[in-house]
């Protein structure tokens, strides 16, 4: 069966070879509005670039700020501070007429966004996963979740940087580097890393470059980033948001995400972003599933809920398991009940997990490949084995693409089927689901990565600092949010939030908790 699934999902995420543009279709309509964004600070305070995007939409909204304003905020922030941290990989010199036609009642009115650069917009931008292979995959087509944006008033200011191929190139890769972007730099720190593949989507949100960013991730790819940055990152139920039009891993974990400054932010933006699309199979029931997220926030809403403390999750570093400690007690002063998971058999879920990877991703990145414009002269995996080969001085002067030849020595027919269903059991049944069901718990808690790692182009991503518990919720398919925790050896470290299926609507209600409980939260300082 799930042999089937995966070969559905392959097949109908297809783009088709009739443009999806970004005017405004009925059709495909985003489904019923949010409600009202509340009211931001009072007109009279200057807008800083590190506003939350509910407060610059607030602004325009009461005529104090103009679109062309915001953008030219964002514009000078990226001007100012991008030669350095390397985020962005294109600008959209559409993004000024088109901030001057939104609707004042969309929700997203007017909020210059950043989409990573493994998303297609219609603008006159190539998406390149990073690699030049990609380099003429101009597609003039919008993936349906930037169309989902474009009707919800979003302004698409350009495309982000990443880990080359979302990082599933090589063992040694070094988060954050594409041939395409560069080096994309954490701007806590420069000499650390921003984490990925997100890289560009997050730490352009951590120093102010526009309202919000989209992300993707197979494994960590939102989380991680999110929680080095110090932003927050939700990473939704596979199924939620459609992944047509973005260049794939695996159909069985890929989904899209954001990266925000606040969990009012996040929910804000997922309410626009979720709904049922035609083209991907996986969201049949995601119409089903949707809310407006923003009517769920409850300051008030971590009293009386039970957390389970994934202590087995929490690292190795001892001031990470102190700020996690302190945030227990903070979790337990709002009124949650705190119950101790000290253990957790993960058995092999590493190799099952990433031998499954290899055989979905020979199989996906094909089907994807052949439908690129005719310009793209790489139409399949061993194509752009052969162009990196041919290329190395471009694409391979840190690191090569073993990833990428295991995943070639699998038949692009292998069925993926038992390690697959394997590795779910794992993270899923054996994992998410019976913790919460032996504890009759609401969801999940740890700390969601240690602080960044010194950037190394040598021997890759160093992360240590013990096992991530965002796995299981990769695998699984499940919702996970990131919110900033805490600042250990002065930077960030994120609090992960982990609940079953569809329960997106609690998580974001429990992140608006923890902020309110934590307080507020600085941006870099420098920026």
């Amino acid at each position: 069966m799930i042999r089937a699934v995966l070969l559905a999902l392959l097949l109908f995420m297809v783009p088709s070879t009739e443009a999806r543009t970004h005017k405004k279709n009925p059709e495909h309509a985003t489904n019923a509005a949010p409600g009202p964004t509340p009211a931001g600070p009072p007109p009279q305070t200057p807008p800083s670039p590190h506003d939350s995007a509910t407060d610059q939409i607030a602004r325009m909204r009461s005529g104090a700020l103009s679109p062309e304003g915001l953008l030219a905020l964002y514009a000078a922030q990226i001007t100012k501070y991008d030669h350095t941290l390397h985020t962005i990989i294109a600008l959209n010199r559409q993004a000024e007429s088109a901030a001057a036609s939104e609707s004042l009642a969309a929700p997203l009115y007017g909020l210059p966004l950043l989409v990573k650069d493994n998303i297609e917009t219609a603008d006159f931008i190539a998406t390149t996963a990073g690699s030049t292979a990609l380099a003429a995959n101009l597609t003039h087509r919008d993936a349906p979740l930037v169309t989902r944006l474009r009707q919800g008033g979003a302004v698409i200011l350009g495309k982000t940087n990443l880990s080359e191929w979302a990082n599933f190139r090589s063992s040694r890769a070094t988060s954050g580097w594409s041939a395409v972007g560069g080096l994309t730099r954490n701007p806590w720190d420069t000499n650390r890393s921003a984490c990925g593949s997100s890289s560009g989507s997050a730490a352009a949100i951590a120093a102010g470059f526009a309202g919000a960013a989209i992300g993707t991730e197979t494994d960590g790819s939102i989380t991680c980033p999110a929680s080095v940055n110090g932003v927050v990152g939700l990473k939704p139920t596979l199924g939620l948001i459609s992944r047509t039009g973005i260049v794939p891993i695996s159909p069985m974990q890929d989904t899209a995400g954001t990266l925000t400054r606040t969990v009012r932010d996040a929910a804000l933006l997922l309410t626009v972003l979720a709904g049922s699309d035609p083209t991907d199979p996986a969201t049949k029931t995601a119409d089903k599933h949707w809310t407006d997220y923003l009517k769920h926030l409850d300051p008030h809403a971590l009293q009386s809920v039970r957390l389970g403390v994934m202590r087995f999750a929490e690292g190795t570093d001892p001031a990470v398991r102190v700020a996690f400690q302190k945030s227990l007690d903070t979790l337990r002063a709002a009124g949650a009940t705190l119950v101790d998971i000290p253990t957790f058999d993960a058995q092999d879920l590493n190799e099952k997990e990433f031998q499954a990877l290899l055989g979905e991703f020979h199989m996906a990145i094909d089907l994807y490949l052949a439908h690129t414009p005719p310009a793209v002269k790489t139409r399949d995996l061993e194509a752009v084995i052969a162009f990196d080969r041919a290329n190395a001085r471009t694409e391979m002067p840190y690191f090569g693409q073993d990833v990428f030849e295991q995943a070639a020595d699998t038949s692009p027919t292998t069925d993926p089927r038992e390690t697959r269903q394997a590795a779910y059991e794992i993270a899923a049944t054996n994992g998410i689901d019976a913790m919460l069901a032996k504890n009759h718990l609401d969801a999940l808690i740890a700390p969601t990565y240690g602080p960044a790692w010194s950037i190394d182009l040598v021997y890759g991503d160093r992360t240590g600092g013990g096992w991530n518990a965002g796995q299981l919720a990769a695998v699984a398919g499940y919702p996970h949010l990131s919110v900033p925790m805490a600042l250990v050896h002065g930077l960030p470290v994120g609090l992960s939030f982990i609940g079953p299926a569809w329960s997106e609507a609690l998580l974001l209600s429990l992140g608006a908790g923890w902020e309110a409980a934590r307080g507020p939260w600085a941006h870099p300082p420098g920026y």
